[in-house]
């Protein structure tokens, strides 16, 4: 009876810790007008589409690109090579649904094949008959779904570290092997879908999650700033973004892609220490897109346009036609828009 009685405050002892350390990691909503004080750009606007503000940055004129965030992400992913390419094209960037300033979407319409639609709408509202289109990881997956769907529309596709590479089918003596197959992916995306830890997501948000997953995702930890942290920590914070993130890893996927669609000018950038997409989903692209051209950064993980946004940019620069300067004392000329 003693050691039952000991067990049981011990069991009370250690339920009470998990309480208080709780209590500890709850986070509260952020208000979108905290979020927008801090978090909006001069260049910033909203654009209604299908009923839904969706938060956009136009940089730049000339040929339009689309810019197109990941998982976790926003346009500010985007802030270097918006600064970059806005002196020779229109630059557009924006927050899908569920994303920084743009926040949640009332039908929960969060699928690739549902951004790539939204994209679509934003390029007729503004009256974009043709456009470039550049995506990182979930970006590149609805990127490569709108060159699908409207090859058209694409004059030339840009993948960063893309989802959405074609899936690898095992050989029948694998199917047959007894030893369990390793699931990929982020620990992130395990932790979201699973229902008991999901739950406590929406409520205890720690912020030393987001520096381990920064860590993740770049390869250079020293490049990692807290700016950048507090940043990705508090849009997800957004009210609304927590409940819309685990909607959308839980929903549907809702893509299929045609590569023998993808007809126009294509460039694959990859960093070769990526942990949250290995680099040979960059070499199965580059098989499935016919006359694609593969670049591997070997100084960059999963977000190359932020930990070496000069020179993953210029890469994208050389492939659209701009001469890049050797010397910044004269000026860059325009060779060719990958026509």
């Amino acid at each position: 009876m003693k050691v039952f009685k000991r067990i049981l405050k011990v069991v009370a002892w250690l339920f009470l810790v998990l309480i208080f350390f709780l209590i500890l990691l709850y986070r509260s909503d952020l208000s979108p007008e905290y979020i927008e004080s801090k978090y909006k750009t001069p260049e910033s606007t909203y654009v209604n589409i299908d009923g839904q503000n969706i938060h956009v940055r136009f940089m730049g004129e000339g040929e339009p690109i689309f810019l197109l965030h990941g998982s976790f992400s926003s346009l500010h992913t985007w802030e270097r090579w918006q600064q970059e390419l806005s002196p020779y094209f229109l630059t557009i960037s924006l927050d899908f649904p569920g994303h920084g300033l743009t926040g949640p979407n009332e039908l929960k319409a969060y699928s690739v094949s549902d951004y790539s639609l939204l994209v679509q709408r934003l390029a007729e509202k503004l009256g974009l008959d043709e456009f470039h289109l550049a995506g990182n990881s979930m970006g590149g997956a609805v990127a490569l779904q709108i060159a699908s769907d409207r090859p058209d529309l694409v004059k030339s596709l840009n993948l960063v570290n893309s989802a959405g590479a074609p899936a690898i089918r095992p050989e029948p003596r694998q199917l047959n092997e007894k030893e369990p197959q390793k699931s990929g992916g982020a620990w992130i995306f395990k932790v979201a879908r699973n229902p008991v830890f999901s739950k406590l997501l929406l409520k205890c948000t720690p912020k030393f999650l987001f520096r381990m997953n920064m860590k993740e995702v770049y390869f250079d930890e020293s490049k990692i700033s807290d700016e950048v942290i507090e940043r990705y920590f508090e849009l997800m914070l957004r009210e609304g973004n927590r409940q819309a993130t685990l909607d959308r890893l839980t929903g549907p996927r809702g893509s299929s892609v045609d590569f023998s669609r993808l007809n126009m000018p294509t460039l694959i950038t990859w960093g070769e220490f990526d942990r949250w997409i290995n680099v040979q989903n960059g070499y199965r692209l580059q098989e499935s897109i016919p006359g694609s051209k593969l670049k591997v950064f070997s100084n960059a993980g999963h977000v190359p346009m932020e930990e070496i946004p000069t020179e993953s940019v210029a890469e994208y620069l050389g492939f659209l036609g701009v001469e890049i300067r050797n010397d910044y004392f004269s000026a860059p000329k325009m060779i060719t828009h990958a026509d």
